[in-house]
């Protein structure tokens, strides 16, 4: 089938304001947003930028809009988004991070604040004497396994009402890194990512908007774990 595809176009060195490029693309349904995409780079216009790595879900490279959702592009079916020929899909960059080049946007301010609520395992106690690594329990694991399921692909923080209006906001995306380490029973620096969270562009800054959750590819609930650590917050216990 034939789809009427509408990309959000904006090359910062020669455009004034963003355009919409508007292209005709012949898919199959079970093909992906991500592979109409590519035929417009490789066929229609070479000037077109996306970023994107391995295609699959799991590196979160394409994270796009997609009639006005954010989507990964390598995910999206196109029987999902369109139901007969001629139907239209409008793709655009995700929202809150200056845009580079078309769907590319610049992603060191959500880094950096991933960096700031310290994503990294914490512990300077001795190993254990046998040489073995630091064991805990299955239900120690299941704790946290939600936010290991994070691939930093900021269709979360980017869908976030409170991260448009303030881009100083931590975002729910650090958030559920900082969650993953701050309920590891093995970790010893819980007390100092609270501290992070506990500032004004820290957790309270979320506003249960739900936005959050309902655009992860990877369906964790991320507010349910937002509202975990405000209440470790709230109560100064990790339970």
């Amino acid at each position: 089938m034939k789809i009427h595809l509408k990309i959000k176009r904006f090359n910062p060195e020669k455009d004034s304001k963003p355009w919409w490029g508007e292209y005709e693309v012949d898919v199959e349904p079970t093909d992906r947003v991500l592979d109409a995409l590519h035929q417009v780079k490789w066929f229609q216009d070479g000037t077109f930028n996306l970023r994107r790595s391995c295609a699959h879900g799991v590196c979160g490279s394409d994270a796009v809009r997609i009639n006005g959702q954010n989507k990964l592009a390598c995910k999206v079916l196109m029987q999902d988004v369109v139901k007969k020929d001629g139907d239209t899909i409008t793709v655009e960059p995700i929202l809150g991070l200056k845009v580079i080049k078309d769907l590319i946007v610049d992603m060191e301010p959500f880094f950096a604040h991933y960096r700031s609520v310290m994503p990294f395992f914490v512990n300077d106690e001795p190993a254990p004497a046998d040489g073995r690594e630091r064991l805990q329990s299955i239900v120690d694991r299941e704790r946290y396994d939600q936010g290991t399921k994070c691939i930093l692909c900021a269709a979360c923080t980017t869908s976030c009402p409170s991260f448009w209006s303030n881009d100083e906001y931590v975002g729910p995306a650090s958030i559920v890194q900082a969650h993953r380490f701050i309920f590891d029973s093995r970790d010893r620096a819980a007390a100092e990512r609270l501290e992070v969270l506990n500032q004004q562009m820290g957790v309270w800054r979320c506003r249960t908007a739900f936005n959050c959750t309902n655009a992860c590819p990877r369906e964790i609930p991320i507010t349910q774990l937002i509202g975990e650590v405000k209440q470790a917050l709230a109560t100064g216990e990790i339970k």
